[in-house]
C-alpha cells in the first residue's frame, strides 16, 4: 500500500458514511493508484450495499476484493451482511464457514451473522447456538450485553411462534 493510496483510502473511510461525495472522490483516487486494493474495493462494496442497496453491484466489488486478498479480515463481515440482505443464504453460509477459519478474524461478529442466517430461515433453535458460541469470543461488556439481548430476542420470537401454532 503506497503512502498516497493509503492517504486517499483513509480519507474515504473517514468520510464514510457521512459525506458520500467526498468519500467517493477519495476512494476513486485510491483505486486509481491501486485498482486491486482489497480494502478500497471492500469500501466501494459497502457503499453499494449499505447506502445504495445495489446488492448485485456490491457483490461484484466484494468478490473482487476477496480475490485480491483472500485473507483480509474486513471483507467477510461486510460481504456476509450484503449476502444476507440480498437473501443469498447459501452463499452467505459458505462464506461464514470460510470466514470462521481465517486466523485473527472477529469470530464473535461472524457467529452473530451465522445466527442471523438461521433467524432469517426461521430456524430459531439453531440461531441460538452460534450466539452461545460467540460469547466465548466476546472480550468486552458491550458485546456480551448485545449477545444476551439478542438471545432474549430470539427466545421471544420462539415463544410467539409457539403460541401461534397452538
Amino acid at each position: 500500500m503506497t503512502l498516497t493510496k493509503s492517504k486517499y483510502y483513509f480519507e474515504a473511510l473517514d468520510n464514510y458514511p457521512y459525506s458520500l461525495p467526498d468519500c467517493l472522490e477519495a476512494l476513486n483516487y485510491a483505486l486509481s493508484y491501486d485498482p486491486e486494493d482489497a480494502d478500497s474495493l471492500c469500501l466501494m462494496g459497502r457503499i453499494y450495499s449499505e447506502m445504495l442497496t445495489d446488492y448485485e453491484r456490491a457483490k461484484v466489488y466484494f468478490e473482487e476484493a476477496m480475490q485480491c486478498n483472500v485473507a483480509n479480515l474486513n471483507i467477510p463481515q461486510y460481504y456476509i451482511k450484503c449476502l444476507l440482505d440480498n437473501e443469498d443464504l447459501d452463499e452467505a453460509e459458505k462464506l461464514i464457514n470460510y470466514a470462521l477459519k481465517i486466523k485473527g478474524i472477529d469470530k464473535a461478529r461472524i457467529l452473530i451473522q451465522k445466527s442471523l442466517l438461521f433467524e432469517i430461515k426461521h430456524e430459531y433453535k439453531k440461531a441460538l447456538k452460534p450466539l452461545k458460541e460467540a460469547k466465548k469470543y466476546s472480550y468486552n461488556q458491550a458485546m456480551t450485553d448485545f449477545l444476551t439481548n439478542k438471545t432474549k430476542f430470539i427466545k421471544n420470537k420462539m415463544t410467539k411462534n409457539g403460541k401461534k401454532k397452538k
